[in-house]
């Protein structure tokens, strides 16, 4: 139970840290932009693991 402790105190530093960040802007059509398309890689990019792991699991590959 000594690690609670431990990270109780990594929580506060981090609380800290962020605290300290500038406010953050408005997005504007380029940052929306760039958003979704991450959002839209990172979804395509989970279902082709996803898929290789399931081939690859039913001895398909």
């Amino acid at each position: 139970m000594a690690f609670l402790g431990d990270t109780s105190k990594l929580f506060e530093v981090l609380i800290s840290l962020l605290l300290m960040l500038p406010a953050v802007e408005a997005l504007d059509t380029g940052d929306a932009v760039a958003l979704l398309l991450g959002i839209v890689l990172t979804i395509i990019g989970f279902c082709a693991c996803l898929g290789f792991y399931a081939r690859k699991r039913n001895g398909q590959l």
